[in-house]
């Protein structure tokens, strides 16, 4: 019996937000598509918040990340309503803004520091006083000392954004194949498709490697090329409305826009969805692949929650999920061709990755109809990582100091 063979000019291993908008964008330019996974969009992309917050989440060591997020900020309205309208499936895309708000005197403090590095990124977020940070969201606790409003931050729903980008996909003609891969296939030096788990065959003109955290551990990709992601645990919490807060008077997601809170030196945040639905986040744990819910992380978002937001106490708990995020030494994500011929990396995306899905989907899906890297891609480059090493190991000029 001879083995099953499929081609395609592009291969998509991962079917997170990042692989189908990568799949979606380069069938739309004209290319023969296939994307792998057993399970779209149940990674990492299941457990997101959808937050679309390059200005808040704005750090000191990121100024290119922050550049790359805005820039990717800027495509959200038009990628949404492309989808929406291509598809009749909406994505929950809203661009309400953040309040960042502090709990406390030295929260406040950390909040000030927060607002002179915005002001060094050129976008700063208006200071809003205790009392304007209660008229902007009425919910909140009156013990809350101030607010920055960071009013061009938005935010999405991934799964619906999954939904949506499935459609398209299928729309575009990229083929969708619900099975994990097996191993890489790499010919005379060359990546050349895959082995999918029931044997067949992808030869493919190049493969895009886009599976998350698990990016760097897929068989037969050689060491020198592999992503260094590793997984970072977040849990989350979804919460909703039920008829006691209606009966009560309570909104139905008791917040407008997202909340992103310093609560005595704890982060916190809270994503309200159309729908009534309001999503806690995130812890941030350096615990490999374990993906358990655990009774000390649900206690800490709650708690901190409520500190904010004391009515999510009448809220009814509907989940409680841990994803795991793919991180990588600098905390930017991976983007363009590999060290090995015919493999395109856009892994490694962190927090980040539904942000940054519109970007880099259009960067990677122009390299693989133009071979062409984006001005844009060039401070993500899989090369970067290559060049520290090379840094670290190059010998010290005669005469200078130990």
């Amino acid at each position: 019996m001879s083995t099953p063979v499929r081609t395609a000019d592009a291969l998509v291993i991962g079917g997170g937000v990042i692989g189908l908008s990568i799949a979606w964008r380069a069938a739309q330019h004209g290319l023969r598509v296939i994307v792998a996974d057993p399970e779209p969009g149940g990674g990492a992309t299941h457990a997101a918040a959808g937050m679309l917050t390059p200005i808040a989440e704005a750090a000191y060591a990121e100024r290119e990340l922050f550049r790359l997020g805005q820039e990717s900020l800027a495509r959200y309205p038009a990628f949404a309503a492309e989808l929406t309208e291509l598809t009749g499936e909406p994505t929950g895309f809203r661009q309400t803004g953040t309040l960042q708000v502090a709990y406390d005197h030295d929260d406040l403090a950390v909040l000030a520091e927060m607002s002179l590095l915005q002001e060094t990124f050129g976008v700063p977020a208006r200071q809003l006083s205790a009392r304007e940070a209660r008229a902007a969201e009425p919910m909140l606790d009156p013990c809350v000392r101030g607010a920055l409003l960071a009013a061009s931050d938005g935010s999405v729903d991934p799964r619906l954004l999954v939904r949506a980008l499935l459609a398209a996909c299928a729309a575009a003609g990229a083929q969708l194949v619900r099975q994990p891969v097996a191993g890489l296939s790499v010919t005379a030096g060359r990546a050349t498709g895959a082995t999918l788990a029931d044997g067949t065959q992808v030869r493919a003109g190049s493969v895009v490697l886009a599976a998350g955290w698990q990016s760097g551990t897929l068989p037969g990709l050689p060491a020198d090329a592999a992503p260094p992601v590793r997984p970072v645990k977040g849990q989350i919490l979804r919460l909703c409305s039920t008829p006691a807060t209606r009966a009560a008077g309570l909104p139905p997601a008791l917040l407008q826009r997202t909340v992103r809170g310093i609560v005595r030196g704890s982060s916190v945040y809270l994503v309200p969805r159309a729908s009534g639905e309001l999503v806690i986040g995130a812890t941030q744990e350096e615990l490999g692949p374990d993906t358990r819910v655990t009774a000390g992380g649900v206690w800490e978002l709650l708690r901190d929650a409520r500190m904010l937001v004391p009515g999510i106490t009448e809220l009814e708990l509907v989940e409680a999920v841990a994803g795991l995020r793919p991180g990588t030494p600098d905390n930017a994500p991976v983007i363009g061709p590999a060290q090995l011929p015919g493999l395109v990396l856009a892994t490694g995306h962190f927090r980040a990755g539904v942000l940054l899905a519109p970007v880099t989907a259009e960067i990677i899906a122009d390299y693989l109809a133009t071979k062409q890297c984006a001005a844009a891609a060039m401070p993500f480059t899989p090369q970067r990582f290559a060049r520290r090493v090379t840094e670290r190991r190059e010998p010290l000029p005669a005469g200078s100091p130990q």
